[in-house]
């Protein structure tokens, strides 16, 4: 276990000291291709509801997919992360404006608003965003080591889309049996050609 765990913190570092080589003008033109291939997507275009994440600085920024949701009509929801139990509870927004600096100074949902009931049959058309540092050929993620996602997917019964630039797309990830790959992943390419 211990092996893995230093194994994933390696990549995680590497490919984000890669990342943030990025120019502004690089990352911004990968992040407005990739969001062009989600809306493009099926998967988008099905989804009535969508768990989105308000990116950090070396993330994909995905907020101009927010804004399509909203545009057309869909909802969309983001995580407020709770560190005494590394959970995540996804709270409905209707704009950007009812976010807040939260935990770890990320964007959150103010208190007050409907939550996404993570269990029951609310799931149909449900899609959840998966951030990553970097993702493999089978779906497998490197995260940012909190173990939040992983947590809240084991109990996600939607289609879980991971989304990363193709140059973060690596042959394999260290991953554990509680692992969850991403149903299908998109990149500023389109959909990804996942392995089994």
């Amino acid at each position: 276990m211990y092996e893995i765990r230093q194994h994933k913190t390696e990549i995680r570092e590497y490919y984000l000291e890669k990342k943030r080589a990025l120019t502004p003008e690089q990352k911004g033109e990968l992040d407005k291709k990739l969001c062009d291939a989600i809306i493009a997507s099926a998967t988008f275009r099905y989804a009535e509801t969508l768990l989105m994440y308000y990116p950090k600085e070396d993330e994909v920024d995905i907020n101009a997919v927010a804004l399509a949701a909203l545009a057309q009509g869909k909802r969309i929801a983001y995580p407020k992360s709770d560190p005494e139990d590394r959970s995540m509870i996804f709270s409905f927004v209707s704009s950007f404006d009812d976010l807040e600096v939260g935990t770890y100074g990320i964007m959150e949902p103010k208190p007050g608003l409907e939550h996404f009931e993570v269990t029951g049959s609310l799931q149909k058309n449900v899609i959840c965003i998966i951030p990553a540092v970097v993702y493999d050929k089978k779906g497998f993620r490197i995260g940012y080591g909190g173990g939040y996602y992983d947590r809240y997917l084991s109990q996600f019964k939607g289609t879980k889309v991971g989304v990363q630039y193709h140059d973060y797309i690596v042959n394999m990830v260290p991953h554990g049996r509680f692992d969850l790959a991403a149903d299908v992943i998109i990149t500023e390419r389109g959909i990804y050609p996942k392995k089994t």
